[in-house]
């Protein structure tokens, strides 16, 4: 005999759909459930290697927002979230045709962002990839349309806010995405990494004030899930970050120079630590 599912292990999430019938959440969908204990432990290995981003992506799941539906409803359920999802369903293929990219004119955003990418050796796909590491199941829904485009415009922070992939240019980046979507995921991240930064290289730098303009700015700066990242990439970047009241990122800068100073390279700075960052983490 089937079992019977009870309408009371629905919520009235569960039944609302954009237009063309895609729901909001899928009812299949588990429901979240905030696990700090588990974030730390994450967060301790993600210590022993900044690059091992499936730990990331792990934080994230057990530190769920409780506001993080509404904003999926408020833009995903708009007419504007509508013709988002009509022209850009999906983002990584339109990032990563750096051919099609090149052809808008040099200072664009567009321009930048392939510049990076290509420097550092990094894909749009790669990401997608890191992401699937954690194991997290998808499902056809506006939740993961929006979850999507909060991860696939991660390098795209990097490049308006002129924060590099430093380990503290990391930390930045975070806040700022806390600043543009608030979480407690980014905040571990954030504070807590730069805070270790601290602690792992004893120097005058002001990693603290970094990270707190990092994250002003982010408050400061419209959301950029709910923008057209077709239209974002083909304006220019000095006036996409006036237009967004992006500063430079002083106090950024400020450490490299003080870390450089130093004889430590701002790049390295977890590696040239040897046992010292193994013992910390």
């Amino acid at each position: 005999m089937n079992d019977q599912i009870s309408l009371g292990a629905f919520t009235s999430v569960d039944f609302e759909s954009a237009r063309d019938g895609t729901p909001l959440r899928d009812p299949r969908r588990p429901r979240p459930r905030y696990r700090p204990f588990a974030a730390f432990g994450h967060f301790r290995e993600l210590l022993k290697d900044k690059e091992n981003t499936a730990e990331v992506f792990k934080i994230y799941d057990a530190l769920p927002s409780g506001q993080f539906v509404p904003r999926v409803r408020e833009l995903a359920l708009s007419p504007h979230g509508e013709a988002l999802r009509a022209s850009e369903p999906f983002l990584p293929p339109i990032l990563d045709d750096h051919a099609a990219l090149r052809r808008h004119p040099e200072g664009t955003v567009a321009h930048a962002y392939c510049d990076f990418m290509e420097r550092e050796g990094l894909t749009a796909a790669g990401l997608v990839e890191e992401s699937e590491k954690s194991g997290s199941q998808s499902y056809d829904d506006l939740i993961q349309w929006y979850g999507y485009r909060q991860r696939d415009t991660h390098d795209l922070m990097h490049v308006l806010t002129g924060y590099g992939r430093d380990a503290l240019g990391e930390q930045c980046v975070l806040l700022f995405t806390h600043g543009q979507s608030p979480s407690h995921g980014h905040l571990l991240l954030g504070y807590a990494g730069a805070l270790h930064l601290k602690r792992l290289v004893r120097s005058e730098a002001p990693v603290m004030k970094a990270v707190r303009q990092a994250h002003r700015t982010g408050k400061a700066c419209p959301p950029l899930v709910g923008l057209s990242i077709r239209e974002l990439l083909g304006k220019n970047l000095a006036e996409v970050r006036a237009q967004f009241r992006i500063p430079d990122p002083h106090w950024y800068r400020v450490c490299h120079h003080v870390w450089r100073q130093d004889g430590i390279d701002p790049y390295d700075l977890l590696a040239q630590q040897g046992d010292g960052a193994a013992a910390v983490a």
